[in-house]
């Protein structure tokens, strides 16, 4: 018994293995506390997205670590015989840019791109009101 008390404290090799059984508990556990948070905040953008959100991407580091994530998401573009249109998909790339509850800066770099979108297809849809000729007047 004296010897298993002696080997248990000095066994330079029993405890380099319970430190990398340790590390590597540690590891995983991180990994799924950064893939957990990630792929929620990702997912938040992909569900507002609706169909102009694409697929979750998660990024890892060297060490398999997820780091980071996105979800790409069709930027619309001002479609001047249909402004209404260019305003409702801003509206979505706004919704979804700040879906997550703790948006990224390249979330609002996003919602600002497509406020300013938003913002000139509206002038369009303004100035082609007073052009439209009501036929049935």
């Amino acid at each position: 018994m004296r010897t298993d008390i002696f080997n248990r404290f000095t066994n330079p090799i029993q405890l380099q293995q319970q430190q990398k059984e340790q590390q590597k508990a540690q590891k995983n556990a991180l990994i799924q506390k950064n893939y957990a948070q990630i792929y929620a905040h990702e997912k938040a953008h992909q569900n507002a997205g609706g169909a102009l959100a694409g697929p979750i991407v998660i990024e890892k580091n060297e060490q398999g670590i997820p780091v980071g994530g996105h979800v790409s998401i069709k930027m619309p573009t001002l479609n001047t015989a249909n402004p209404q249109k260019t305003i409702n998909d801003a509206n979505t790339v706004i919704r979804a840019a700040m879906a997550p509850s703790d948006p990224s800066g390249q979330d609002y770099a996003v919602a600002n791109q497509a406020q300013k979108i938003k913002m000139q297809a509206q002038a369009t849809k303004n100035e082609n009101q007073g052009k439209k000729i009501d036929i049935q007047a």
